[in-house]
């Protein structure tokens, strides 16, 4: 194995990604798969057994891509074809007397979703706390008493998207503008979809530019490819890439208000500081990776720790509270808030665990271990190996970039950084960029996508979003040619 790959596994390496594997593995000293496939122990990439492990992931993707007409959950075909690849593996290196090789290479698959699924959750349980404390209905009713058409809400959520996600991430920002989209335009399917679309785009354009918005931007500056600070020549692009679908999207948008809400949302005990709580949880999270190099799920578990304490304390102290309110709105006699008081339930943390979208989860863990077994195989490394040693490095990122928006993009990524091709810092920071927002072209394409038509499910498709596919695609491709234009001085300069 080459030096390369033990670099990428330096700590502070951990983040999430804008695709569906979306942590990497635990710095206990193993390789990963897409490690592994670039130096497979049995290579696979020429025989039966290969050829058929990619044609059920195929078809199993079609299935996926087929959801909205075919009412079936996208988890269902790429759990089977999961198995049936992993299964195919195991089979040929039992025979071959090398069971150990495939069970270290399934074990660590296994761990990227572990750690996928544990940020996942958390991230998930605060979305639906805030959803359950009405902070989502009261920002609806704001915005409706606020006068915002839907073309500027189109626009408020979409900036904010891409502002926020180079900070707190491309998925968590994606997910808190979808939950607003949803409540203010509720039953609007045009519009939901629109805005949702916007969203993703914003999102992952918004990570591209911060070696802490996106796991490839952070894949890179820990291989020593890109220094920190040079990043940041990737905002215009990124920008660029956000603003032409946004732009020709809003042209589409009837400048009408929602629907007026009759009455005013409350907000429940205790909202305000579970936001609070959440960005806390952002925070431990980041401070964690940043200063104690330590992953960053870490932090999302101990803010899981911060929302199940603070559970606590609403539930020991709701008689109290109850108590003060009935004596307040009775001295006001305000007979609607004291009447709603009967109603109060108990906040409960493992609710909203349960409420968690468990399909979206287990797609995850489907894509996972599809790609994870593909890579071990070693497609991966023979696709890198294919575009770097017979095209142009520029043609071969902005392909890589396509690639990542149905294959995801870390493998990838993985595969790019374990050739180690002699590049310039232009086409490092031009891979980083295609790869980032490549997955913006499909909906299953990121993470963020993929989080979103969970959170929007019936009103933010695959379909809906392919529809607006060559319209994205105008932004990747000026996003492409204006880092080749105003970054040119870069392609001369060779790590």
């Amino acid at each position: 194995m080459s030096p390369a790959p033990f670099a990428l596994c330096a700590p502070g390496l951990l983040n999430r990604s804008s695709g569906a594997l979306l942590c990497l593995l635990l710095l206990i000293g193993v390789s990963t798969p897409a490690l592994a496939s670039a130096e497979p122990a049995i290579d696979l990439t020429s025989s039966f057994i290969g050829f058929l492990a990619v044609a059920i992931f195929v078809f199993a993707y079609a299935l996926v891509m087929a959801e909205e007409a075919i009412k079936m959950r996208k988890s269902k075909p790429v759990l089977i074809a999961a198995g049936i690849i992993w299964g195919l593996i195991g089979w040929v290196y039992v025979k071959a007397g090398m069971s150990a090789e495939s069970e270290h290479a399934f074990r660590a698959t296994l761990l990227e979703f572990t750690e996928l699924m544990l940020f996942l959750l958390v991230a998930m349980t605060y979305i639906n706390a805030m959803e359950e404390r009405r902070v989502f209905d009261a920002l609806r009713s704001w915005m409706v008493r606020k006068g915002f058409t839907y073309r500027a809400l189109f626009w408020l959520t979409g900036v904010l998207a891409f502002v926020i996600s180079p900070i707190a991430d491309n998925l968590t920002t994606a997910l808190l503008m979808c939950a607003v989209v949803s409540k203010v335009a509720e039953g609007d399917r045009r519009f939901i979809n629109l805005a949702c679309i916007n969203i993703v785009v914003a999102a992952n354009a918004g990570g591209a530019f911060s070696p802490f918005g996106d796991i490839t931007t952070l894949m890179v500056w820990q291989a020593g490819m890109v220094g920190f600070q040079e990043f940041f020549v990737l905002f215009t692009p990124s920008l660029v890439n956000f603003l032409i679908p946004a732009i020709i999207m809003s042209l589409f948008i009837k400048n009408r208000k929602p629907d007026s809400i009759d009455d005013v949302v409350w907000l429940k005990r205790g909202a305000i500081r579970i936001v609070l709580l959440f960005l806390l949880t952002v925070a431990t999270a980041v401070v964690g990776h940043t200063f104690l190099h330590l992953p960053p799920v870490l932090g999302m578990m101990t803010g899981l720790g911060y929302l199940q304490f603070f559970g606590y304390y609403l539930r020991r102290s709701l008689p109290r509270s109850l108590e003060r309110k009935r004596s307040r709105y009775t001295q006001r006699g305000d007979w609607r808030k004291l009447e709603s008081l009967g109603s109060v339930v108990p906040f409960d943390v493992f609710n909203r665990v349960a409420r968690a979208e468990w399909d979206t989860l287990l797609f995850f863990y489907g894509v996972v271990m599809c790609v994870g077994g593909l890579g071990f195989m070693g497609y991966l490394s023979l696709l890198s190996d294919a575009l770097y040693t017979n095209w142009d490095a520029t043609w071969a990122n902005v392909v890589l970039g396509l690639i990542s928006a149905v294959v995801d993009n870390i493998p990838v990524m993985f595969a790019v950084l374990t050739m180690a091709p002699d590049m310039s810092h232009g086409q490092w920071l031009l891979i980083t960029l295609t790869a980032g927002v490549g997955g913006s072209l499909l909906s299953v394409g990121s993470a963020a996508g993929v989080a979103v038509m969970g959170q929007a499910r019936g009103n933010y498709t695959f379909m809906g979003h392919l529809r607006w596919a060559p319209v994205i695609a105008l932004g990747y491709i000026a996003s492409v040619l204006m880092h080749l234009w105003i970054n040119a001085d870069l392609f001369l300069i060779y790590g």
